[in-house]
């Protein structure tokens, strides 16, 4: 899972990315454009049934899911049209999964703001308009292509008919996730341009510690982000950068002291994963043994040798059975054996819809 961390210049970005990467690679400074190329970092994904596993399996070690972060230098107004730092930021939001835009939902007289104030909604307004820009242009370069041969192929006389809906559509604001396909056909059309606002987002609102006791309830600033997002259908999660600043550096049992104090179950990067793995559909299914006990990242509704690929194309392709056993089952007996014994190992096929949590071992030919 890749999320692209995008938003006007300070409002808290490169901080957030050090924080959830456990990195000092972005720079963080109080002046638009101190992150220029993108920095790009890894998060492991904190899952409590792997320690249980290590303990029960005495596993040499454990291998958790990860999410790819990439700091994304900060638009601006016109950034589509070359303004700030040009557009070419715009084309690295396109190798991501989803977009993470943070939003700064908080009062610094310190720490300028690129607009003269804070004010979310205008925020968000300004990124995302630069996004349709963006795709605005993928769309009328493509137009003509598709016009000049259409009446020699079918495929594009519908693609132009298609682009031309489409164009209409962003034309009026609305985002290339909200156009409706007339079928399959035009669907796998749409996903092949990559537009940028055709990928999921979530909205980080960046608050001061005081606003996280109630998750930010009190906050007109996040309300408004909350409702401007619920039109969108997009995910909302609070979180402090100066907090995660202070988790980052703190072990496990340290981290868990602190947010208690703070009167808070878990830390703004799980409530992060939490909202990512939902938004995209994703889950993890678990291997464990005395080597290593590791999870796995899979799209909900995956088959048995899909999954088996995410460990290697030759486990798909040979797929014969999954020998599949569920986390709870297998942890409150104590043992596979004692699982086997009970009958709550399974044998599975090739059309074994995978559930989260799943312990799996594949057979396959070689």
């Amino acid at each position: 899972m890749k999320l692209g961390i995008v938003g006007l210049p300070n409002v808290g970005k490169s901080t957030l990315f050090n924080c959830l990467t456990n990195s000092t690679n972005a720079e963080a400074a109080n002046y638009p454009f101190c992150t220029i190329d993108p920095n790009v970092g890894i998060a492991q994904v904190s899952d409590e049934r792997l320690a249980k596993l290590q303990a029960l399996y005495k596993a040499q070690k454990t291998l958790p899911a990860i999410v790819e972060f990439v700091d994304i230098a900060g638009l601006v107004k016109g950034a589509s049209k070359g303004e700030g730092l040009g557009n070419k930021f715009l084309s690295h939001i396109k190798e991501v999964d989803a977009v993470l835009q943070v939003v700064r939902c908080f009062e610094d007289s310190n720490v300028t703001h690129v607009e003269g104030s804070v004010n979310p909604t205008r925020d968000i307004e300004i990124i995302n308009l630069e996004l349709i820009f963006s795709d605005l242009e993928i769309v009328d370069k493509r137009l003509p292509k598709a016009e000049k041969n259409m009446r020699q192929d079918r495929l594009l006389a519908k693609e132009f008919d298609m682009l031309k809906r489409l164009k209409e559509s962003l034309e009026k604001g609305l985002f290339a996730r909200t156009f409706e396909t007339a079928d399959n056909e035009e669907l796998e059309m749409l996903e092949t341009l990559n537009l940028l606002t055709y990928k999921p987002v979530i909205y980080a609102a960046n608050v001061n510690e005081e606003d996280l006791a109630d998750d930010g309830g009190s906050n007109p600033y996040v309300n408004a982000v909350r409702d401007l997002a619920a039109k969108e259908n997009s995910k909302v999660f609070v979180i402090c950068a100066k907090i995660e600043e202070e988790l980052a550096g703190m072990e496990i049992t340290e981290k868990k002291e602190f947010l208690s104090e703070l009167g808070l179950s878990s830390s703004g990067l799980d409530k992060l994963i939490v909202a990512s793995y939902d938004l995209l559909g994703l889950m993890s299914f678990l291997t464990a043994g005395v080597k290593e006990v590791r999870a796995w990242t899979i799209k909900k509704g995956s088959t048995g040798p899909q999954a088996a690929g995410k460990i290697h194309s030759d486990f798909e392709k040979g797929f014969i059975r999954a020998e599949v056993v569920k986390y709870n089952d297998l942890i409150n007996l104590g043992s596979y054996v004692a699982a086997k014994e009970k009958g709550l190992v399974r044998m599975e096929g090739k059309t074994y819809i995978v559930q989260d949590g799943d312990i799996i071992e594949f057979h396959f030919n070689d």
